[in-house]
């Protein structure tokens, strides 16, 4: 695990970063859904209203993604959670 300083209104945070084998799997895996569905992360979270900067996160595999948002992942794809998650 590693600390990145980050800077949020003029206060520095230290925020803890921890890319580990599945996340960075599992990031790579709905990037190539994303990518066979011919969707840019705009026009992902256009349909399923979560912001550009986090499904970019969620597939660098920098953070953990919660279940309702690969519910809504799932949902945008018009595919079965189970399905999002087969990899």
């Amino acid at each position: 695990m590693r600390a990145k300083n980050i800077s949020y209104n003029n206060i520095k945070i230290a925020c803890m970063q921890e890319k580990n084998e599945k996340l960075l799997q599992l990031g790579k895996h709905l990037k190539s859904i994303r990518k066979q569905k011919k969707l840019t992360l705009e026009a992902l979270c256009y349909k399923n209203g979560l912001e550009p900067s986090t499904i970019s996160r969620i597939e660098q595999g920098i953070v953990e993604p919660k279940y309702l948002t690969l519910q809504k992942l799932a949902d945008a794809y018009k595919i079965k959670l189970s399905q999002l998650l087969d990899f």
